[in-house]
């Protein structure tokens, strides 16, 4: 057992601060979290368009055959909900009374506020809290609570925090179960950093989790209650210090990256392989995806092609001003109200003689160059939105009356729903999204995966508890 660390006490139950953190679509599901529980800490199982099962337990394909994107919608609600209470039935049969199980949710996904409720309403005394992030999920709190389940709101600073706790939560103090820092600079998928910092200037963590636990502490929380430490949690020897420290209180670690790679975990195998043979800095902060946030992800061929995309980009303006005087007269027919520099029409003409020869117009009066095949992609899937997201840049998307962000649809972007759809049931792991922690390069040198061994989750948490 690793120097100094003890279980918690978590929903009325001892459990070790071993979190695993609820990735995204199917990247984390009843197997992987199940066996967390089991292991004796607390399994995640992630609520964001979570596979259902048929009789005979094969996967529903979600299929969407609604005509407009609202119905679509409400399919995708409907989908949200039994899959995310069928992944807690049985994760919670898995785990046999040892552990816990949390869901994730994503604040701004589509249709939160009902998934939410429907799930803790079909599967109450399963659930020991909620974690949430990507966004300000001020009702957080309330709809925990009315279910008698803990939340823990995901921050990246104590600002944030404190913003959550003076408008809602201090309203239900006693189910707050835990604050989960989520450093912006470490952890994968979707990333919290302000408009004031800087995705380049990563800063470390422990004085901004200091800051988290004094803001706590202004607002009247023990220090019994854990800030989960989330982000580029590799091995606990790496964080002696902040065990038993009086500076942050309780402390617990949240493990996103490592549980991927196990026996348990319901990645495919093609995206297993390639955890193992990434290099430092293969894992991209990046601002593409349609939420608006910035997220980071392996930098595969699929990644690649969206930066490439924005660097085939110039700036138009509809009448001649300044150093806009000259006709654009590639990729846009014979429309002739785009005006742009002598440079950027030098741009335009070489990459539409590389066959890039549609352009496309974004939301910031730009222009982004692509192959005719690529548009007519780009085109068919914001056609066919099913509203996963609370508002979508990419489809223009927006959970409100108008069904719509009032802006138009930025072809920078890509279909989040798909590619993570696709990548976690399969598909091409160079053509898709891949999500994963900043220390993902560690697999390939990390000695426990020597060999191309994949732990079972109750070995890698037998690991994890030696400090390794």
């Amino acid at each position: 057992m690793f120097k100094g660390l003890k279980p918690i006490t978590y929903a009325g139950q001892e459990v070790w601060p071993l979190i695993e953190g609820g990735k995204g679509v199917s990247a984390t599901n009843h197997m992987s979290s199940g066996a967390w529980a089991a292991a004796g800490g607390i399994g995640t199982v992630s609520a964001v368009n979570a596979d259902s099962y048929d009789p005979e337990g094969r996967i529903i394909p979600q299929v969407y055959a609604g005509m407009t994107r609202r119905q679509r919608h409400e399919e995708l609600i409907h989908y949200g909900i039994e899959g995310a209470v069928a992944q807690v039935e049985r994760a919670y049969e898995m785990a046999d009374g040892k552990g816990l199980i949390n869901i994730n949710v994503l604040w701004e996904m589509g249709g939160a506020q009902p998934i939410l409720h429907g799930v803790l309403e079909r599967a109450r005394g399963k659930i020991a809290g909620v974690t949430c992030g990507a966004g300000m999920p001020y009702k957080l709190s309330e709809i925990a609570a009315s279910y008698g389940v803990y939340y823990l709101p995901i921050v990246s600073s104590g600002r944030a925090f404190r913003a959550l706790w003076k408008r809602a939560y201090s309203k239900v103090a006693e189910w707050l179960g835990g604050v989960v820092y989520e450093d912006p600079w470490l952890a994968g998928g979707h990333n919290g950093l302000s408009n004031a910092e800087d995705p380049r200037q990563p800063q470390d963590p422990y004085p901004r989790v200091k800051e988290l636990r004094e803001t706590m502490r202004e607002g009247g929380i023990p220090d019994s209650v854990p800030i989960v430490m989330a982000g580029g949690v590799w091995r606990l020897d790496e964080w002696e210090n902040w065990i038993d420290n009086p500076e942050l209180g309780q402390i617990a670690f949240q493990f996103g990256t490592r549980p991927l790679l196990t026996q348990e975990s319901p990645i495919p195998p093609g995206w297993k392989e390639r955890l193992m043979t990434l290099e430092e800095g293969d894992v991209l902060l990046h601002k593409f995806s349609p939420t608006g946030f910035y997220s980071s992800a392996v930098r595969t061929p699929f990644l690649r092609n969206l930066e490439a995309r924005s660097e085939r980009q110039i700036a138009f303006t509809k009448d001649e001003v300044g150093d806009h005087s000259f006709q654009l007269d590639v990729g846009v027919g014979t429309k002739k109200n785009f005006w742009v520099t002598k440079g950027d029409l030098q741009h335009a003409r070489e990459w539409f003689a590389q066959g890039f020869t549609n352009a496309m117009k974004t939301p910031d009066d730009t222009l982004i160059f692509v192959a005719p095949e690529e548009e007519k992609q780009i085109r068919i899937d914001q056609a066919e939105c099913m509203g996963c997201l609370s508002q979508c840049a990419f489809s223009s998307w927006a959970d409100n009356e108008k069904n719509s962000t009032g802006r138009l649809a930025d072809p920078r972007s890509f279909c989040i729903q798909k590619t993570l759809q696709d990548i976690a049931h399969g598909g091409d792991v160079d053509k898709n999204l891949m999500f994963a922690g900043h220390s993902a390069f560690r697999f390939k040198t990390d000695p426990f995966y020597s060999n191309g061994f994949v732990p079972t989750v109750k070995q890698l948490v037998d690991r994890i508890l030696t400090g390794a």
